[in-house]
């Protein structure tokens, strides 16, 4: 999978920062012990002294297998005294040892497999974090809460084709999406927001983003026309480069938003379908939000397409006026 070099650089300074911490506190903890075990401190240095005195015997010449027999059993016996103390004390064995985030390649993001090295599903979920921080770096994350959606821009009068106000409607989507996104999982359902303009639901797409990452979920959010505009940069350039692809049907959450709105071309539906069947077959759940109906999504795209995004997703009708024209 071919990333940015920025999005590398990202991905390997979070391992590399992960395991300078591991060690520092593993440093801490030695330096706790030390002061009140001093004895500890003093074995640990003659310990390290050890290895000297080997690598001098093997130097040396002489009977060196006898000379390293015997540095070897007093490193050994030096070794099982730190660990008894410790363990008399209350600590486990490995008190020293760095605790690192990835215990198959120690944060170093590459690690050994039938004595080739192949790059570790930690670095593989470091370079997806980041890409998505990338792709999300213009998204109005911050601005798109729960807490800030107000349900008072919505009419508390009967509509008498619907049977409901769109307060009380639209209420209960605003619950729908808050356990959405207090349960949410890298297979949760997908979702198909329609309603027309201004109603919200960029808004609530964006307040489950913003649960689903603080709890640590890999999510991408693009409109239909950033989305499109970026594949086809990708594939008229003659560059073999299918990260961006494989981090759509990848992330644990891809939100698409205003779809009907982007440039539609034989190229642009071939490309939204197979993202979304992609992510389908994965399992893996999708947001669109669309201004359209479902004729009008019959009408723009194939028949194919409508019916994989309505027999898989949940969806969620937006009622009311334009909330951004009352807030005026």
């Amino acid at each position: 999978m071919g990333y940015s070099n920025s999005v590398y650089k990202a991905a390997s300074d979070t391992l590399h920062e992960r395991r300078l911490n591991a060690e520092k506190a593993a440093e801490r903890r030695k330096e706790e012990v030390y002061k009140k075990f001093p004895r500890v401190k003093e074995l640990e240095k003659q310990i390290s002294v050890g290895g000297i005195k080997t690598a001098r015997a093997v130097l040396a010449g002489g009977d060196v297998k006898d000379a390293v027999s015997k540095l070897r059993d007093q490193n050994l016996a030096m070794q099982a005294e730190v660990r008894k103390i410790l363990t008399d004390n209350g600590y486990p064995e490995n008190y020293f040892e760095p605790d690192y985030f990835c215990k198959k390649c120690n944060d170093k993001g590459y690690c050994d497999i039938n004595g080739k090295t192949v790059r570790c599903s930690c670095m593989k979920s470091a370079l997806i974090a980041c890409a998505c921080a990338e792709l999300n770096r213009n998204a109005p994350l911050s601005l798109s809460t729960f807490e800030s959606f107000n349900l008072e821009y919505y009419d508390k009068t009967l509509d008498p084709k619907l049977k409901v106000s769109p307060y009380d409607h639209m209420s209960r989507v605003l619950r729908y999406c808050q356990n959405y996104a207090d349960n949410f999982n890298s297979h949760s359902e997908s979702i198909l927001m329609k309603g027309a303009t201004g109603l919200g639901k960029t808004h609530l797409s964006l307040a489950i983003a913003n649960e689903a990452i603080k709890r640590g979920y890999g999510v991408i959010y693009a409109s239909a026309p950033q989305l499109v505009s970026k594949l086809e940069k990708i594939y008229f350039s003659n560059k073999e480069d299918d990260s961006t692809f494989d981090m759509l049907v990848e992330c644990d959450l891809l939100i698409i938003d205003d779809l009907g709105t982007e440039f539609h071309s034989q190229f642009s539906v071939s490309q939204l379908y197979n993202i979304f069947n992609s992510r389908m077959l994965s399992n893996k759940p999708v947001i669109i939000n669309t201004n359209l109906t479902i004729r009008d999504l019959q009408e723009n795209y194939t028949d194919r397409f409508v019916s994989r995004i309505c027999g898989n997703a949940r969806q969620l009708d937006f009622l009311g006026r334009d909330i951004r024209i009352r807030r005026k």
